[in-house]
């Protein structure tokens, strides 16, 4: 069986999970599984496309970065699948269709996936020498403060006598929010 896995990080990449689809349908998937999750969050549909699997199954993805964003995680999900005795198929490794059936796939994709780990890497210290450059130069604010990050505040005002609505509304969060910060600190 051909099982097929897409995934977008975000929900207005609607385009790029539609054209997976259609590749992965070119492949000749038997069964295709779609979800919009980061690939650092927890992927239930992913998780499910791993554990149905059976020997003989190749899980078919279009890209390596649709199926791990680190080199552990990759080895890690590929072990997984070849315990299964069933084999991974990655569309367009290089301009290349990489299948670990082969010796040579099994090695090309562990030459790619060090790469694709490396670019990641790369990515990322460059995000983080362009947030250092805008804090330099004052036009960095930074992200939007959460619920959970005014949690001690609200905890503060609520125990001065101030009404959870209120609270709400001076913090500029949702009243669901305040009611969960207060539920999670009565918990504890």
């Amino acid at each position: 069986m051909l099982i097929g896995y897409a995934r977008t990080s975000t929900t207005d990449q609607a385009a790029g999970l539609e054209a997976q689809i259609r590749e992965l349908i070119f492949a000749g998937c038997d069964e295709i599984i779609s979800e919009q999750v980061s690939s650092v969050a927890f992927r239930p549909k992913f998780e499910a496309a791993i554990s149905q699997l059976k020997a003989g199954d190749t899980l078919i993805v279009t890209k390596i970065d649709r199926f791990a964003r680190s080199n552990v995680g990759f080895w890690k999900t590929v072990e997984e699948i070849n315990a299964k005795g069933a084999f991974l198929r990655i569309l367009n490794l290089g301009g290349e269709t990489i299948d670990t059936k082969s010796a040579t796939g099994r090695l090309i994709l562990t030459v790619f996936a060090g790469f694709a780990q490396f670019e990641r890497e790369i990515m990322l210290e460059r995000q983080v020498e362009g947030i250092a450059k805008a804090k330099a130069e004052g036009k960095y604010k930074g992200r939007k403060p959460t619920a959970r990050a005014k949690s001690a505040q609200m905890l503060n005002l609520l125990a001065g006598g101030m009404s959870k609505a209120r609270i709400a509304r001076e913090l500029g969060v949702s009243r669901a929010s305040v009611h969960g910060i207060v539920k999670a600190a009565e918990a504890n």
